[in-house]
């Protein structure tokens, strides 16, 4: 693909992309790799680091998050170590032990998970991981930023010695200052610390008699800093040690230097693998702030930009809590160039920047705010003309300037190109720019040029409706309020509202009729019809809307019931082969139980025997055979049907006992009858029906005919009472 040319990215505002990609960057490597970036040259480049922002988006929705992967910069360390006889310094060191750390553990993280980030794996995989990097530093410096005692053997012997220099030190010290304090020669503060040396404050008067070198006096000079003589001559001892340890450490890490300089290329790689990850992690975050995703990549020159976003605009709407209106366009072989038409600040502008700053986006690996079911093509070139191309510098007018860009168009204009262009034919004579606007037009269309572009000029508008492969849009006004609706409309021109606009912004109704008598008769007839058409348009659109809302409401209620439907004729399947399965086992039982009578009655075993394996042989010629997988499976599933039907019949008694309760309740309010000898009564429970024998001490005798009862008359109906 052939570079983008940079004031196509400035005119779609790609930079400001940058800069927010950058701030979303956490290494100044990082941020220099966002500003840097551009249109991509190859289709299976632009794909990968597409999925590698999606594969990195999605681990902020899973529990397996991409380790950090912060580091510092080491272009300073790399370029010494390329440099023979060049020492690092130990926060060098540091810097680079760190990023063989952050290396290794994206490395052994990318290798768990490589289902889950397989274009990140790979990715990984390039770099090669070296242990020995940190093996080497962590020998020599600590996690402190300390050379070890341990990193050579001369090193710990200085070290050691220079320990008990300053123990003598301290010992003398101490000496010396409870002589010359007994001796009343120190002032009250009798220490200080000169140097890093700790010194005695001698009055001035008694500074002859203290035996030492002078260290320096107060402000005021009635204090004198001596080093007591004795510490002297270890102080000298410790700095020739010091001396010795600078040139001890120095000569380690010239060693340690020249045993990372062969690795100075693998470390560059790791630098920028880690450098590579931080863009990612920036675009997914970017991705992720404005609900963006990876749209399909089709090779049929298809553009379908579904609920399209501009990226801008929907951040800065976002943040001030304002709604942010999407877009719906498509380009493809049969429509190839949209011309937009509508009022001014009604959308148009911004429409052309979406559909340029997407594409954009998505050649340059960047997910883009779009319905899930979009789809783009990739273009060799993006040609744009938007605002005020005023050159000052080249003592050029807008329409010149506009003239000399229409001249590169034509140069560089074919089927692979998409041409953007703003307000087009505008900055000369109306008649003669909309006719030169009209022939470039012609050309774009012959050489099979993707574009869309944006005019008030009606003649560009006939020319979209003649040509097949062109389509008129417009962009919604309401009639009424004189408000923009920001909604791009497919198939039909838009009126330019002109004189609407106006009266709107308080002209005159008087000078804008005196307007609409200066132009033709046909004109404004024209533009009326456009304007009635797109009203008419827009009703029909909020009608569509609601019986497509109701259409797809009784669509979703007609699946509910398809599958409430579905799961009733399943649970009746399975009820009815348990209910089949238990008349069996009863049908079963009693046969069972005939055998079982016929010896309890005769006691003959034979028939018995006989009679029980005829069942058996009977029962297991109806059965088919089964795998122990088949056979685990039936039975799990009675018993799943089996605990469903007890679940139900649960409910099915709780609410029957619920009922029995109010019931009761209710016939506990009626009042209770008076019962007589001879009235007719049952039992609550019972259906059996009996008279009244006698009645005696709130006890009743009941008689079934067949037999009496006594019970308690609390527990009895009336049926009927007798005459």
């Amino acid at each position: 693909m052939d570079p983008i040319y940079s004031k196509t990215l400035e005119d779609l505002e790609f930079p400001t992309v940058l800069d927010q990609l950058a701030d979303r960057c956490h290494t100044d490597l990082g941020k220099l790799r966002a500003q840097s970036v551009t249109p991509l040259a190859s289709k299976e480049a632009i794909i990968e680091a597409l999925g590698q922002t999606s594969e990195y988006l999605s681990s902020f929705e899973n529990e397996n998050r991409i380790p950090n992967h912060g580091f510092d910069g080491i272009d300073t360390e790399l370029k010494l170590l390329s440099i023979e006889n060049t020492t690092l310094e130990i926060s060098g060191f540091k810097r680079i032990a760190s990023l063989c750390h952050t290396m290794a553990t994206h490395k052994k993280f990318f290798k768990k998970f490589h289902a889950y980030y397989p274009l990140l794996f790979t990715r990984s995989e390039v770099v090669e991981l070296q242990s020995e990097i940190p093996k080497y530093i962590d020998q020599v410096i600590d996690k402190f930023g300390e050379v070890k005692d341990s990193a050579s053997v001369n090193l710990k012997g200085i070290r050691q010695q220079m320990h008990t220099v300053k123990g003598n030190i301290n010992k003398s010290f101490a000496a010396a200052l409870n002589t010359y304090s007994g001796a009343d020669f120190l002032d009250e503060i009798r220490e200080s610390v000169v140097d890093n040396r700790r010194v005695l404050a001698v009055k001035a008067m008694y500074r002859k008699k203290v035996k030492g070198s002078v260290m320096g006096s107060s402000k005021t000079g009635s204090i004198v800093y001596i080093e007591p003589e004795a510490t002297l001559r270890y102080s000298r001892e410790l700095n020739n040690l010091e001396f010795e340890e600078t040139e001890e450490i120095q000569r380690i890490l010239n060693t340690l230097t020249d045993q990372i300089r062969p690795y100075v290329s693998l470390l560059s790689d790791y630098q920028d693998f880690l450098a590579h990850m931080d863009l990612t992690a920036a675009k997914a975050r970017y991705a992720e702030d404005m609900n963006a995703l990876m749209p399909t990549i089709n090779d049929k020159q298809e553009l379908f930009l579904r609920d399209a976003y501009h990226p801008l605009l929907y951040l800065s709407n976002k943040l001030k809590r304002e709604k942010t209106y999407p877009q719906t366009i498509a380009l493809h072989p049969e429509n190839r160039i949209i011309v937009i038409s509508g009022p001014n600040a009604g959308g148009k502008s911004i429409t052309l920047k979406t559909i340029g700053l997407l594409q954009l986006m998505v050649q340059s690996g960047l997910l883009i705010p779009v319905h899930e079911r979009s789809t783009v093509c990739l273009f060799q070139k993006v040609l744009t003309d938007i605002g005020d191309n005023q050159s000052i510098e080249n003592h050029l007018s807008t329409y010149s300037y506009r003239l000399k860009n229409m001249n590169h168009f034509l140069k560089k204009c074919n089927k692979d190109t998409l041409f953007l262009i703003d307000e087009f034919g505008t900055g000369s004579d109306p008649e003669l720019g909309g006719a030169l606007a009209e022939i470039f037009l012609e050309v774009f269309y012959e050489r099979g040029a993707y574009g869309v572009i944006t005019t008030h000029y009606a003649n560009l508008k006939l020319l979209a409706n003649e040509l097949p492969h062109m389509a008129n849009a417009n962009m919604l006004f309401d009639g009424k309020t004189l408000e923009p609706i920001f909604q791009l409309v497919m198939g039909e021109a838009g009126s330019s509202f002109t004189f609407e606009v106006a009266q709107k912004n308080g002209i005159p109704y008087s000078l804008i009729n005196k307007a609409k008598k200066k132009i033709a008769r046909g004109k404004v007839r024209f533009d009326a019809t456009i304007a009635k058409l797109q009203k008419e348009r827009s009703k029909m659109a909020k009608t569509g809307s609601r019986l497509q809302e109701e259409e797809s409401k009784a669509r979703d209620e007609a699946k509910r019931l398809e599958a409430m439907n579905t799961k009733i004729k399943s649970k009746l399947e399975n009820y009815q082969e348990l209910y089949d399965h238990n008349q069996r086992m009863i049908y079963l039982g009693n046969k069972v139980n005939t055998a079982a009578e016929r010896y309890f009655q005769d006691s003959k075993k034979r028939p018995l025997i006989s009679e029980l394996l005829r069942i058996v042989e009977t029962e297991n010629s109806k059965r088919k055979k089964k795998t122990a997988k088949e056979f685990k499976e039936q039975r799990q599933k009675k018993v799943q049907v089996e605990q469903e039907v007890q679940r139900e019949v649960k409910v099915i008694r709780e609410k029957k006992k619920v009922a029995k309760k109010n019931t009761q309740a209710k016939e506990n309010n009626k009042p209770r009858p008076v019962f007589k000898v001879g009235d007719r009564v049952r039992l609550p429970d019972g259906k059996a029906v009996g008279s009244i024998d006698s009645l005696e001490k709130n006890k009743a005798v009941v008689n079934y005919g067949m037999f009496t009862t006594r019970v308690n008359v609390d527990q009895l109906e009336l049926v009927e009472a007798k005459k």
